[in-house]
């Protein structure tokens, strides 16, 4: 090649390189900084791709193992009150077992009595109360629907847009549906009522739902409204309306007759949880049924100890065991329950670190062998900036020639 000034093919050669080199390093530097092996798409798209999979897997399951957790957290309150409840019985059958005795009279009897009830009453609240984050655990599942019942009704909540749904805890529909009388809306006061046997259940729109106050129009958000037995603050029925924003809060023309609600449930509520990654709900659900423990489901909502003879109180003796039974049986469906769901939690952390160990191999950096490149491209880095010196110095060599 000849020599000229004009021309430093060497000094291009040795920036050509100097500039591969520099770009080698600061890819080398960025995973180093990031301890992963794939910083962008081009490093490695296919990897980027499945890795970027893993990782959804990855928080998924994690998520999945906390639902699991809360499940068996759900389960062991739904236990706890059956041990109250079991306590309570046992304690019932005593009391029953000492009034059949006939060195009682009626009115020793009339005394136990006065216990026996309260705990009656004890074991329907506990019921009602067991929950966990507003979900009722151990009352049953109980849902209205609304029928219009006669014609010209517009007064009825039955009628009236924007009721999503009705619901109830502690209305006993063992014995079939239950059918409530005189449902009604006030938009003067924003008031549902409605009656469930002789008993009167009231409740309010909430302020802060309204646009105003009294009759006021529309719903400015949804909300729900609880309906409840005012004169009795012990009792387990309370019934709940679902609202939306297309419920018309004003409206009240009075209807001839108002519609009714007819309420159907089960002895037990059904939980669903997502165990899984995926949508497929054999696979990634399990369901639990957890039975109602109210003393209509146990058998002894109308038991008593009371009498002039033995008679009631050897039936209510049979009544609660044949409730402690009942309840035994519960606790196993909640313990086998709960043991599934700690095998299930077993298998999700398995798979989390399976899972996690597949997206590593993919995306994470080698530290170690990361390192050794960097420290060998550091070197050709020096080198080059070196050589381009040196190249550079050429055209200054020739220039002698000239002197």
């Amino acid at each position: 090649m000849a020599l000229n000034i004009v021309s430093n093919f060497a000094a291009n050669v040795a920036n050509r390189n100097l500039s591969k080199t520099d770009m080698q390093v600061t890819s080398s530097l960025s995973k180093l900084s990031s301890g992963t092996r794939v910083v962008s798409a081009k490093d490695d798209a296919a990897s980027l791709a499945i890795g970027s999979r893993l990782r959804s897997e990855v928080e998924a399951l994690k998520q999945a193992k906390v639902n699991a957790g809360q499940a068996g957290s759900m389960l062991q309150i739904a236990d706890g009150a059956m041990a109250t409840v079991s306590d309570i019985l046992v304690r019932m059958k005593t009391l029953a077992v000492q009034a059949a005795s006939d060195q009682l009279g009626s009115t020793e009897r009339s005394i136990l009595n006065s216990e026996f009830t309260s705990l009656r009453s004890e074991i329907d609240r506990i019921a009602a109360d067991t929950e966990f984050n507003g979900v009722k655990l151990t009352n049953g599942s109980t849902t209205g629907s609304q029928t219009a019942a006669g014609t010209g009704t517009t007064n009825g909540f039955a009628v009236l847009d924007g009721v999503s749904s009705i619901s109830a805890v502690g209305i006993d529909t063992s014995g079939g549906p239950v059918a409530t009388t005189a449902a009604n809306y006030t938009a003067a006061t924003n008031t549902f009522s409605l009656t469930v046997g002789s008993t009167a259940y009231t409740g309010v729109i909430d302020s802060n739902a309204l646009t105003g106050g009294a009759g006021a129009n529309p719903l400015s958000q949804g909300t729900t409204v609880t309906l409840v037995n005012a004169s009795n603050s012990n009792d387990p029925i309370k019934i709940t309306l679902t609202l939306n924003t297309a419920f018309d809060s004003a409206t009240d023309s009075g209807g001839t007759a108002d519609p009714t609600v007819t309420f159907t449930g089960t002895s037990g509520t059904t939980l669903t949880f997502k165990v899984g990654t995926g949508t497929v709900s054999s696979e990634d659900n399990v369901s639990f049924t957890l039975d109602s423990i109210t003393t209509s489901t146990l058998g002894i909502s109308s038991s008593v100890i009371s009498g002039a003879d033995s008679t009631n109180a050897n039936a209510a003796v049979t009544a609660v065991t044949a409730a402690i039974d009942t309840l035994n049986q519960s606790r196993s469906t909640v313990g086998a329950s709960q043991n599934r769901l700690e095998f299930a939690s077993a298998n999700l952390a398995a798979s989390q670190e399976n899972a996690e160990a597949a997206r590593s191999e993919l995306l994470d950096l080698n530290i170690a062998s990361e390192i050794t490149t960097f420290t060998s491209k550091q070197v050709l880095l020096q080198a080059g900036v070196s050589m381009l010196a040196q190249a550079n110095q050429i055209p200054q060599n020739l220039l002698r020639l000239l002197q």
